[in-house]
């Protein structure tokens, strides 16, 4: 068998190769920059990234670390063109929103109006639930759909008719791919043609991103990386997925570092849409019992040292993409992967860091005096109650009230579980005061912001609580550390 590329000479001097400088930041912070990217690729065996940093709309970093295949030693650079994951629902948001403002279809339409022969159990539901991930709709998975099996589009919708509804509309958030299949089949219906013609005809072509289009097995594609996974240590090739199954619109699209650069460009000049539709894009979505969720159209809302960020990740076959913008400091990160375990996010919000050290997220493993131990037994309990499905007196009523049932939230909170049982220390690492930022979560506003540790365990991970007023978690988030 083919060693993994950790063993291979040729591969490790690849993962040491430069493509494609543009205009480098400060000469302290590329080199920063560049051994922080390095390092972790190697730790983590990474074949192949490319990565861009955008400021005021302009490059300001483009650059390839490591393989974009690792079979042919083909070095990854700007150029290269990676699968998009769930990275392509923002352009799916945009080619609904294009036909909003044509009034070829409302936000509040009805499910029901554009396809026939819909269940009764989609009536309530409209394109905005589909848009936001609160229409109840069932995220499809292995037991639903087989993904060597080529549909119909017709096919596939019957296949989401089919699927027991999550939760009533507009009562719960939860990640549905299926609902933005069936976006892309809307766009179609009401367009009249493929989704991914619209977007080339009204965005890539516009826009000069010249290499952003479908995914496509037959054609021949330049600088196309391959996506890789690791089994149990070892790096395999992808598995591979029917031809129209990576075709829809949940995350669907080849793009490079390039192109999501000029794509982030046209967002922050304000084209393609009216103020008031990146407005509706950007804005949190509300759910009947009046909390929000840090969601809009096909874009996740958090913060980093109390500053707004807009992002989204992406994962699929192989490859993990991230895109994480800084509204307020006019910055965007930009981070394609060619493996399966690679955490795209975590790399761009400490790339981040480094070229703006007030974005810089405390050290996981540092020592710090705890003005508060009792606040931080308390929020080790709010953790502990989430892995337990059950409700903590220091949530907030966002978070006090999720009870969506997926599997995947189900994951997420054994996930919780699992990382509190196996660790030896939860610790108090910083905080941030955030009230005069004008942050909020879940239709609260945030107060405080508090980081601990979580050592000891398989990984050590560090966790960020958002207070309100009351000192109630709002929400919380984590991430592995090196």
């Amino acid at each position: 068998m083919t060693p993994a590329p950790a063993a291979r000479p040729s591969a490790l001097k690849a993962f040491l190769m430069l493509a494609t400088l543009v205009v480098a930041p400060r000469p302290s912070a590329a080199d920063a920059l560049d051994d922080f990217v390095k390092a972790h690729m190697e730790k983590h065996r990474i074949p192949g990234l490319s990565l861009a940093i955008c400021r005021e709309g302009q490059v300001e970093k483009a650059q390839g670390y490591g393989l974009a295949n690792v079979e042919l030693d083909v070095p990854a650079k700007p150029e290269t063109i990676f699968q998009s994951g769930s990275v392509g629902k923002q352009f799916t948001a945009m080619a609904v929103m294009l036909l909003v403002e044509d009034g070829k279809l409302g936000l509040d339409d009805p499910l029901t109006k554009h396809f026939a022969g819909a269940p009764g159990s989609w009536k309530g539901i409209t394109v905005r639930h589909l848009l936001t991930h609160t229409s109840g709709i069932k995220d499809w998975g292995d037991e639903d759909i087989d993904y060597r099996k080529d549909y119909t589009e017709a096919e596939l919708a019957k296949v989401a008719m089919k699927l027991k509804p999550d939760f009533a509309p507009g009562t719960q958030w939860s990640y549905s791919n299926t609902g933005y299949a069936l976006l892309g089949f809307l766009v179609g219906k009401v367009s009249g043609k493929f989704y991914g013609d619209l977007l080339e005809e009204r965005v890539f072509g516009p826009l000069g991103m010249e290499d952003a289009r479908v995914i496509s097995e037959a054609d021949i594609v330049r600088n196309r990386a391959a996506g890789y996974v690791l089994r149990e240590g070892k790096l395999e090739n992808q598995s591979w997925v029917s031809p129209m199954l990576n075709t829809t619109a949940d995350g669907s699209l080849y793009l490079t570092a390039l192109d999501l650069a000029k794509w982030d460009a046209a967002l922050g000049a304000g084209k393609l849409l009216r103020p008031e539709g990146y407005a509706a894009m950007w804005s949190p979505v509300r759910l009947r019992n009046g909390t929000t969720y840090p969601y809009g159209f096909g874009w996740g809302f958090d913060e980093q040292r109390g500053e707004k960020v807009i992002e989204h990740g992406g994962s699929w076959q192989g490859f993990r993409t991230a895109i994480v913008r800084y509204p307020e400091r006019k910055l965007t990160v930009i981070v394609l992967a060619n493996l399966a375990q690679a955490e795209p996010e975590r790399i761009a919000t400490t790339v981040a860091g480094i070229v703006e050290p007030g974005l810089a997220l405390p050290d996981a493993r540092a020592t710090v005096p705890d003005p508060d131990p009792a606040r931080t037994a308390a929020l080790r309990g709010v953790l502990e109650a989430w892995g337990k499905g059950t409700a903590s007196p220091k949530m907030g009523a966002g978070l006090r009230g999720t009870h969506a049932g997926t599997a995947r939230e189900k994951s997420q909170r054994e996930s919780t579980a699992k990382n509190l049982s196996g660790a030896k220390e939860f610790v108090y690492l910083g905080e941030d005061d955030v009230a005069s930022r004008g942050l909020e979560r879940r239709g609260e506003t945030l107060r405080t912001v508090v980081y601990c540790a979580l050592r000891g365990g398989e990984r050590d991970r560090r966790y960020r609580f958002l207070l309100n007023e009351r000192g109630e978690v709002v929400d919380f988030a984590s991430e592995a550390v090196d």
